[in-house]
């Protein structure tokens, strides 16, 4: 049995300059890291040929092929191993709720098959595949931030460049200053889950148009890196994470709802510096920077939604148990 633990991500500043339609023009970048969140995938051998694969339903069929999950379908594909095996995953969190949990899935069983074909995969392997996975192969609308921070870990600054390379930097920071970024980060579940595909289809069909926001958002990927690798003048990323609520708000209809609106305006009201959906919008966890004399007026003002405990993870994906 192999067993690989993924971390999921939370993207403080330049999502949606990941895509293709954008950075092979102009180069995308964000800032992001990894928290103590994860995703679990189990893969062991069957008795039998058959192939088991347990998610939110169970499927049992007879080959890769016939599976209807297509990230296991395509992994499987993808790793030759097409039958003989069971696959079953487990999360800490919900699907569908803007913590990169699609490509921590991925990354992850690509990371548990090839262990289990007793390869190492690196981080940048991992990602690679992931990425050739969901964008190339299953044509996904999605960019590569969720692919590459899964796999790397830590507190990254990563650049898409126009040639299709990635660098998957690491943002050195003075002593104490990521765990101060860290207290003064909140999460809270909406409750609301969605597909990140159904709003990125829009934002990617009207990248030409929304340009002139993208570069902003880029920019300001850069301007939350260099604040943390300086250590100074922390309430400034709460400024840019407001900036940029604004902002992403223009990049598809679907980003935010009258809901999601309303509980925004009530954490600002009590003492959020800024904030903003996770992942593509439309659903599943608002992000708040908050200083901490704050923190119960904020929690307090949002006491319908679950506040969710989380720490900064270091490392990417990672093998966690191994047997013969």
């Amino acid at each position: 049995m192999i067993i690989s633990r993924t971390p999921f991500r939370i993207s403080l500043a330049g999502g949606g300059t990941d895509l293709p339609d954008y950075y092979r023009e102009s180069g995308g970048c964000v800032t992001a890291l990894t928290i103590d969140k994860y995703m679990y995938i189990m893969v062991n051998r069957r008795f039998d040929n058959t192939l088991r694969v347990g998610y939110s339903r169970m499927e049992l069929v007879d080959h890769a092929d016939q599976l209807q999950h297509p990230l296991v379908r395509a992994a499987l594909t993808y790793t030759n191993l097409l039958s003989g095996l069971e696959v079953t995953s487990m999360a800490d969190v919900p699907a569908q709720t803007g913590i990169g949990s699609s490509s921590s899935f991925l990354v992850g069983v690509l990371n548990a098959l090839h262990a289990y074909k007793g390869e190492h995969a690196s981080a940048e392997r991992l990602a690679s595949e992931a990425c050739e996975i969901e964008v190339d192969i299953l044509r996904e609308p999605i960019g590569k931030q969720d692919q590459y921070i899964a796999a790397f870990g830590g507190l990254r600054f990563i650049e898409f460049n126009a040639d299709q390379s990635v660098y998957c930097n690491p943002i050195i920071s003075p002593a104490g200053v990521r765990e101060e970024l860290m207290r003064h980060l909140r999460l809270y579940y909406t409750g609301i889950t969605r597909p990140a595909a159904s709003v990125l289809k829009e934002q990617k069909e009207t990248t030409q148009l929304n340009r002139a926001v993208l570069d902003e958002m880029r920019e300001q990927a850069r301007e939350v890196r260099d604040i943390v690798l300086s250590g100074h003048h922390l309430i400034r990323i709460g400024e840019i994470l407001h900036r940029g609520w604004i902002l992403k708000r223009k990049l598809a209809s679907n980003v935010s709802n009258p809901a999601l609106d309303s509980y925004y305006e009530r954490a600002m009201e009590a003492g959020a510096v800024g904030g903003k959906i996770l992942g593509a919008g439309g659903g599943g966890f608002l992000l708040l920077f908050v200083e901490p004399q704050n923190h119960s007026r904020v929690d307090l003002a949002l006491q319908s939604l679950m506040p969710v405990q989380f720490g900064y993870e270091p490392q990417g994906s990672k093998i966690i148990y191994v047997t013969d």
